[in-house]
């Protein structure tokens, strides 16, 4: 069980998750460790404002996380079956 829970956590590095805003505006990924690996932002965004953008990247910064600590949840859950009862692990 051990050995699969070290293999499921270091297949959260490879887990990409990709989240937008702004109809496109602004795109961002992130891995299954929550950690922001690239930020696209158009040309379009950059005449909306400093405040509209800020708006932008913070929205699809949020949505992707929120959807990458989703995704590493139900991983760690299918490897220990549930055992840890929805626990949530920083991180995973």
């Amino acid at each position: 069980m051990q050995q699969q829970i070290e293999s499921a956590q270091s297949e959260l590095s490879d887990l990409i998750i990709e989240a937008e805003s702004g109809g496109g505006m602004v795109s961002v990924k992130v891995n299954g460790k929550q950690e922001l690996l690239d930020i696209n932002i158009d040309e379009e965004a950059l005449s909306e404002g400093k405040e509209m953008l800020e708006d932008l990247i913070i929205s699809a910064v949020n949505k992707a996380l929120s959807k990458s600590q989703t995704d590493s949840q139900e991983k760690m859950n299918s490897v220990t079956g549930g055992m840890m009862g929805g626990m949530k692990i920083p991180g995973m």
